[in-house]
């Protein structure tokens, strides 16, 4: 007797009296909407129906290109111009960092720092990085004081002559 007169039992059982009163709806609606529409348009509603209830097996195949590369670009406009100052960057291990918890070791960041900036961090795939001649670049423009960090992921046949 307690069992059945407790609160979660009473709202399991409100939500399923909720959610057969909608399915009873949805199929109130398409009856009546099948009497209104003439035969083509019936015709064509059965066949979606009828694809709609096929099973799904994954995802269709897709390629992508080999290069697979990320860039990006960093304004700076108020660092110091005098002194030859730039802005760093570094990569960091998913481990490493504290803001995350747990880590996730699918991921490595990209922290960039100029001061008086706050230094930021890019969270980026956990993959080796191509750093051959090429690409990996970094190239600070100090008129525009604009950072761009480009740099291209090892394909895994790569990897493997590695």
């Amino acid at each position: 007797l307690a069992h059945t007169q407790g609160k979660k039992h009473q709202a399991g059982l409100a939500r399923r009296a909720a959610l057969e009163a909608k399915l009873l709806q949805q199929q109130q609606n398409q009856t009546d909407l099948s009497g209104l529409i003439h035969a083509n348009a019936a015709n064509s509603m059965m066949m979606r129906a009828k694809q709609q209830q096929q099973v799904r097996i994954g995802r269709p195949g897709y390629q992508h290109g080999n290069q697979r590369c990320l860039s990006f670009e960093l304004h700076f406009p108020e660092l110091p111009g005098g002194g030859g100052l730039q802005p760093r960057h570094r990569f960091m291990s998913a481990f490493e960092q504290k803001v995350e918890s747990p880590p996730d070791r699918r991921y490595q960041y990209l922290l960039v720092s100029g001061e008086p900036y706050e230094t930021i961090a890019f969270k980026i795939p956990n993959e080796p990085i191509d750093r051959s001649e090429g690409r990996f670049v970094t190239n600070w423009n100090s008129t525009e004081k604009k950072l761009t960090i480009t740099f291209f992921f090892l394909n895994p046949s790569e990897e493997a002559k590695k």
